[in-house]
């Protein structure tokens, strides 16, 4: 499992929040940015939670109905992607090629990536290098080397957070953090693997991309980690004593970022961590690449020298470039570092080395750290893991024992992740490694209880037995060869993007020496597999996998861990014995010289580069941007008298449709907080023909997945919006519309028992993401106090959804029939045609053969809603309010109407509130100084709400006043033509320059389509940002003054933060205790 270091990358556009997942309610204003800092939302469980107590409902067989209707649709082969490349891909000519000293090795075209694929091999040093050719505007570079381990240092992480604290052309402390003002980079992360250091940058420009590829280079190259004990000591660990009479201690960034984590440590990762090490006990795979506190100190200075030299060489590298730029242009680049090098030995040191199979299971029993004074009943964990092989699998083999575990597990009805759930273990991994050398199969199982250890394995390996025996049925297979289609044409690895997604896959068989290219390539092996299963049946192709490499294999390893409060207490006392016994060790001139080095680290942390240094960090200039935003393809078209927008853009065959329903004139206003939970209801509660887990079932068969979510922006009058989101392969989009329309129109509101446990879950799930939320859910609240276009979203999605979710689970049993009313009603006034907009993105042909199945769906539509046309008009009262919640984190936020002044809120606008959060300006470090863990500003270009938002505050007051001096602190401000740069390029990155995938493409242009952002309209804002002087940030000051006493506060706290609160402004707020576990 690789860890990853994050450097930059360009952020989602909006963060969805809404407690049911399956009816996520987005919120924002019409344009484009927003410059708001997302932390990541976590996954919100709908299916495990909520089904277990349905799960047995699944029939073997559908409803006759619906197994009918769709028999006639059977699965047909994969079609064949054009071998023939696009005409536009450059050639690298082959008398270029050799003045450059590189050589071609191999060359395709690969139809499933759309690409032009060459090897080409460095001549002198035997560097590999791929180059990617396709109209992908995001351009992707990587370098990976492969660096086996000895030991659990952490050197390979030490090592790739060194690289980038300065090189020979780029001698500052940290010039990738210096870059990121001045670069449309969307992505730049580094990867360390138990076997390999990776490192990636993307940008979709051209000139930006160069000087990211040029940094990242001479980065790994001429690092000058390797000759500055500081940086070592920095990144990696060292002794700091303040004081001869003080104690010593362990400090360094990878040292403590380690330590923390193995004192408390996520379940799931030491599991795993433990089994590795257990079924990898001879290899590099049994090491922590991240590093063991335990083990870090042993590092020396001279061993992390002589890693880099022996790995980080270009004979030892592997270059990957993707994307539309010139491939010549790419080997010219690398000429100029490779041929400062000659070849070395490193290819065969670094050969990674097989583990020697077992003849005989083994089991290991360990303790793990745990919270103190936790409930240890059910905190026992079990893992159990099979070492496939001694060595790669090749492509066929490995590719049918994924599809395997998808049988297995790959969804909620899977045998084996069934049998788990229908058992009550719901906390479960089932996943195969298939990075490693030797791929790994794992399952385990967290929150058990010591008594259930024996019965989890019975579990696991009764099933594996009678799988084997028995094989799978049709609708499973269906179900997993679906599946995996999917994930193979979308290469949607979260968070990557397509061209990423590829090098990770590609680099998964390169680094052993593999054919690179065979990962990507999949439309023949999906041929071969639906021929052969229909041939030979399911028991003939996957039994035999089960019985060699599962149930006959000896190289089995039981892992069982126990918590153990005691163990991080334990390890800090024995890490304290250490240190003491090293200072006894040291004289007194040892001492005086590590209190001088401790400071003289410190010194140079503190002291600024020379501005000499820092020109040296390449930047964009404005005139490099381009000069209009970039657009999206868009026809439209009417089907049925309803209007269709079609996106032809290359989605492999995948067709991305949404499905858009008017609700701001059809629902009544006292219904609107209904709508979500209508929403989830919908895809979580019976048909009149089967059960919704039937209903799942058929739906993750035939498609890709439907979800189901409100739209809210704001415009001149509020856009409100239900949009039904799907995806399916083009050939099965039939099936993807007949769908939608079954999920819409038969789903029925009868079992009141079955929705009170939906609002319930509802209920939960809100106040267990209050904390990650916070700042939205006050953002929301502040803006009902505003306008109308803040009422409608916070009765959706904030605290006020959340009462009434709570006042509804009390009513569901004395007043279902009205509640069930109320549902149908909403359904009928939102479910017609009138008001409808089908938004399709995929390429044209397919466009053009699914027009005739959105007509189908359109005629078993009703033309106009039965229920009278509704107006909304309200907004909560206009007074400050605290939220008290049980959680430690507080935030707290003011909002102002900028636009009461007459000051309208534009594209400079955004350029400001990027410089008002960016790196190193003002809002950071006043509230950080202030106790605050960060802070955001928002800005809504159309009802001119100005937001302030810190969060972590210990303090709920002391930082708004840092608000309140905006307007003076923008009047003094002194900005430097670079700084005001940079804040232009952040601002254009996140709005009119973003990068999106296909699909992210086609939706966000119908986003601009429902809230009547035209082309002009964008052209305008882009050169708004463009032309944004240092007067405008007077001029904002100036409008912000003017309304700055008239905002109101809500904040979210802890009942002693509340409390005190109040004691320093008696009557500031009027206090609010949503959630049941806050006591005030």
């Amino acid at each position: 499992m690789a860890r990853a270091t994050t450097l930059f990358r360009s952020p989602r556009r909006i963060s969805r929040f809404a407690l049911p997942s399956s009816s996520s309610c987005s919120f924002s204003s019409a344009s484009a940015p927003r410059n708001h800092r997302h932390r990541p939302t976590p996954d919100v469980p709908t299916a495990p939670s909520l089904l277990r107590s349905h799960i047995r409902l699944l029939p073997s067989s559908f409803h006759p109905h619906l197994t009918t209707h769709f028999r006639c649709l059977s699965s047909r082969a994969v079609p064949a992607s054009s071998d023939t490349p696009p005409s536009e891909c450059s050639e690298v000519k082959d008398e270029v090629l050799d003045k450059l000293g590189f050589e071609k090795v191999t060359e395709e075209y690969i139809g499933e990536c759309k690409s032009k694929a060459l090897l080409f091999r460095h001549k002198k040093t035997g560097a590999q290098v791929i180059s990617m050719s396709n109209d992908d505007e995001e351009k992707v570079f990587s370098i990976i080397f492969r660096n086996p381990l000895m030991d659990s240092t952490g050197i390979s992480q030490i090592l790739q957070r060194s690289v980038y604290c300065g090189s020979r052309k780029y001698p500052v402390k940290n010039p990738f953090e210096e870059v990121i003002g001045g670069t449309l980079g969307n992505f730049s992360e580094k990867f360390i693997y138990s076997d390999r250091t990776c490192y990636v940058v993307t940008s979709t420009h051209t000139k930006d991309f160069y000087n990211l590829v040029d940094m990242n280079l001479d980065a790994v190259f001429f690092p000058k980690c390797v000759e500055d004990l500081q940086i070592f000591r920095q990144e990696g660990w060292h002794f700091e004593l303040n004081d001869p009479s003080g104690d010593i201690s362990y400090k360094g960034a990878v040292f403590n970022q380690m330590k923390e984590y193995y004192s408390q440590p996520d379940p799931i990762s030491i599991l795993k961590k433990t089994t590795r090490q257990a079924i990898f006990p001879e290899t590099t795979y049994g090491f922590d690449c991240a590093g063991d506190p335990k083990v870090i100190p042993q590092l020396s200075f001279r061993e992390f020298k002589e890693f880099h030299r022996k790995y980080y060489h270009p004979s030892n590298a592997r270059i990957w470039f993707y994307g539309d730029d010139d491939p010549t242009e790419r080997l010219r680049i690398l000429s100029e570092y490779l041929d400062m090098f000659d070849a070395s030995s490193a290819p065969n040191e670094s050969r990674i080395k097989p583990q020697k199979l077992f003849s005989e299971p083994v089991r290991i029993f360990k303790k793990y750290p745990s919270i103190p004074f936790a409930d240890f009943k059910k905190k026992n964990m079990v893992c159990l893991s099979w070492l496939l092989c001694d060595g790669p699998l090749d492509m066929e083999t490995e590719r049918t024992i994924q599809v395997l575990l998808h049988l297995m597990s790959g969804t909620i009805f899977s045998p084996l992740k069934r049998i788990l759930l229908e058992n009550g273990f719901v906390d479960v991994f089932i996943e195969v490694s298939v990075e490693l050398l030797q791929p790994l199969f794992s399952v385990g199982v967290m929150s058990v209880s010591h008594d259930d250890i024996l019965k989890v394995e019975e579990l696991v390996m009764s099933t594996l037995k009678k799988l084997a025996k028995g094989g799978f049925d049709s609708d499973t297979l269906e179900v997993s060869l679906n599946g995996m289609e999917f994930n193979l044409r979308e290469y949607n690895d979260e968070p990557y993007t397509r061209g990423v997604s590829l090098l990770v896959r590609s680099m998964d068989k390169w680094i052993f020496d593999m054919d690179p290219f065979e990962p990507l390539k999949y439309g023949k092996f999906l041929t071969a597999l639906k021929s052969r299963i229909q041939k030979e049946g399911s028991k003939a192709v996957f039994s035999p996998l089960i019985e060699k490499f599962i149930l006959h294999n000896p190289h089995r390893v039981v892992v069982e861990m126990q918590p153990d409060p005691q163990k991080a207490s334990r390890a800090e006392k024995a890490e304290k014995e250490i240190l003491g016994k090293v200072k006894a060790s040291l004289t007194n001139k040892d001492l005086a010289g590590l209190v001088r080095a401790t400071q003289e680290l410190r010194l140079k942390q503190a002291t600024p580069d020379p501005p000499e240094a820092m020109r040296s960090v390449p930047s964009l200039s404005l005139q490099d941007i381009p000069k209009e935003p970039t657009t999206v393809p868009k026809e439209v078209d009417y089907i049925n008298g309803v209007k269709v927008l079609q996106h032809d853009l290359f989605t492999n065959d995948v067709l991305y449709t949404d499905i858009v329903f008017d609700m701001s004139s059809s629902v009544k206003q006292e219904l609107i907080p209904l709508v979500p939970l209508f929403c989830y209801a919908l895809q979580n509660m019976n048909t009149k023909d089967t059960c919704f887990v039937g209903l799942r079932h058929l739906i993750v068969r035939k498609t890709g997945g439907i979800s189901i979510e409100s739209m809210i922006r704001c415009t001149e009058d509020p856009c409100c919006h239900i949009i039904v989101r799907g995806k399916a392969m083009a050939k099965r989009a039939e099936d993807l519309f007949h769908l939608i329309n079954y999920l819409l129109q038969e789903v029925q509101f009868t079992d009141h028992r079955w929705f009170k446990q939906l609002v319930s879950h509802a209920i939960v799930q809100y106040q267990q993401s209050a904390e990650l939320e916070g700042q939205n859910i006050i953002a929301l609240r502040m803006d009902a106090k505003l306008n109308v276009f803040g009422w409608i979203r916070e009765q959706m999605c904030g605290i006020s959804h959340l009462e009434f979710l709570q006042a509804l689970e009390k009513k569901v049993d004395q007043d279902w029939e009205r509640i069930s009313s109320s549902l149908e009603e909403i359904r009928k006034s939102l479910f017609t045609r009138k008001g409808c907009i089908i938004n399709m993105t995929t390429e044209g042909k397919n466009l053009a053969k699914s027009e005739q199945f959105v007509g189908k769906f359109l005629d078993l539509l009703p033309g106009n809603s039965p229920c009278a046309t509704t107006t909304w008009n309200a907004r909560l009262p206009c007074v400050n309010e605290a939220i008290v919640v049980p959680t430690p984190l507080n935030h707290v936020g003011k909002s102002v109407n900028i636009h009461d002044t007459g000051y309208r809120v534009n594209g400079r606008t955004d350029v400001i509130s990027t410089f008002l959060v960016g790196a190193r300006t003002w809002l950071p470090d006043r509230t950080v100084i202030s106790g605050a863990v960060y802070a955001s500003y928002r800005f809504d270009n159309y009802s001119g709400a100005c937001s302030f938002l810190p969060s972590g505050d210990t303090n709920l007051l002391k930082t708004l006043d840092r608000y309140d001096n905006t307007g003076d602190f923008l009047r003094q401000l002194e900005m430097d033509n670079d700084t005001l740069k940079k804040a232009i390029i952040q601002a254009l990155k996140n709005d009119s320059c973003e990068y999106l995938d296909p699909k992210a493409k086609g939706y966000n242009s119908l986003e601009q389509y429902l809230t009547g952002v035209t082309e002009e309209e964008r052209k305008r804002r882009h050169e708004e940002m463009l032309s944004t002087s240092l007067k405008d940030f007077k001029e904002f000051a100036d409008a912000f003054d003017a309304v700055k006493d008239k905002g109101v506060v809500v904040a979210m706290g802890a009942p002693n933060d509340v409390h005190a609160a109040l004691k320093d402004r008696p009557d500031f707020f009027q206090v609010k205790t949503p959630f049941t576990r806050a006591e005030f």
